[in-house]
């Protein structure tokens, strides 16, 4: 193949072009952007140029009729339609790349990874921090023991007061869900609790969430997960409740220290090797953790979409040429999304829950 023939579907005010998903392929030698979709006229003529395509559509249907692409950028935010379009890819024989959340249910994801499956498709979904190099790093002083044996992993959201609670664990949790799992492997099992304005949720506080996430509720997460491999994982989100700046990352509690990572490609981590966790008491100090190694200067941008989108687009067609699966796969992005519903799984049945769940619904929706 000379050229992967790439086509991009975005949504004009219902999450756009999401987070730069549309922006590498032109920059690829191996890509060629041959078309945009988009319902919005003025979205779609401006993507058009921003992108290079040669052409633009309407209907992202008609679009995969005629133009017959190898891989589709499914890129806008809102998740609702995330489904329909990724199906109608893979029926044209598709590879997908996607932005995050994968899809409101897991009903939709099984679809989804059972569509690929059966034509041989390879999908990878924007959890771009798996493709950061400051990543491998922490892998790396993990596996030699920096940090100790972990004890825990703690998640919490932005909690800030629009999204805190139960948007944020949708919207931002997977991000940092999404890590933990590939860090620290399978979730057995997954204990949690949802609260709005104090009280446990119940079928009066269930309303349409925000971005095509379906019903949703509560302004307060907590949720504690086990590990298959003895990890305990913790998530927390707090409407109001956020730090400035921002608490939003993941923290690996290890006998001998800790590491703290934040979402994004080229992001700084920190690590504490104190088996106190206390500075304060021993006098140790945070160091930062770059591409290069603990305390060396780093060289790639910091937190930049386009570099993690990039890194995600070669990967994909890695993975297409190796037959291999994407670093950030299908299944992958199934998991944090299990993760995500077992919350609300385990807060409506009032007890524990085991993954993967029986019921692929929506839980709000059986209260």
């Amino acid at each position: 193949m000379a050229k992967y023939r790439v086509a991009i579907i975005g949504s004009t005010n219902r999450g756009n072009y999401g987070h730069g998903l549309d922006g590498p392929w032109q920059h690829l030698d191996s890509c060629e952007v041959v078309a945009v979709a988009d319902d919005h006229a003025g979205g779609r003529a401006a993507a058009i140029k921003r992108t290079g395509a040669q052409t633009g559509y309407a209907d992202y249907r008609e679009m995969l009729t005629k133009e017959k692409p190898n891989i589709v950028a499914i890129c806008q935010r809102w998740i609702d339609r995330h489904h329909e379009m990724a199906m109608a890819c893979a029926e044209h024989g598709c590879h997908i790349y996607m932005e995050k959340p994968f899809c409101p249910t897991l009903k939709e994801c099984d679809e989804i990874i059972q569509a690929c499956e059966m034509r041989h498709l390879k999908m990878a979904v924007a959890h771009n921090t798996r493709h950061s190099p400051v990543v491998r790093v922490v892998k790396g002083l993990i596996r030699d023991g920096r940090i100790g044996d972990v004890l825990e992993v703690r998640i919490r959201g932005k909690e800030d007061s629009r999204r805190g609670g139960a948007e944020d664990l949708w919207v931002l949790g997977t991000h940092m869900l999404d890590l933990a799992g590939m860090l620290f492997g399978e979730v057995e099992s997954c204990f949690a609790t949802v609260r709005e304005n104090g009280e446990p949720v119940s079928k009066k506080h269930v309303k349409p969430g925000n971005e095509g996430i379906g019903p949703l509720a509560g302004d307060h997460i907590q949720a504690s997960y086990e590990f298959k491999n003895g990890v305990n994982g913790f998530f927390a989100s707090k409407r109001g409740a956020g730090g400035s700046p921002t608490r939003f990352g993941l923290r690996i509690v290890g006998s001998k220290g800790q590491i703290h990572l934040q979402s994004g490609y080229g992001r700084t981590a920190y690590i504490l090797e104190d088996s106190s966790w206390s500075p304060g008491q021993s006098g140790s100090k945070w160091q930062p953790i770059t591409s290069n190694g603990i305390g060396k200067p780093e060289t790639i941008a910091a937190d930049s979409h386009d570099g993690g989108n990039t890194q995600a687009a070669i990967d994909l067609i890695s993975s297409i040429e190796n037959d291999r699966q994407p670093l950030s796969s299908m299944y992958d992005a199934r998991a944090a999304t299990e993760l995500i519903v077992s919350v609300f799984e385990s807060h409506c049945l009032g007890q524990p829950v085991t993954l993967p769940l029986a019921s692929r619904e929506n839980p709000l929706t059986r209260l």
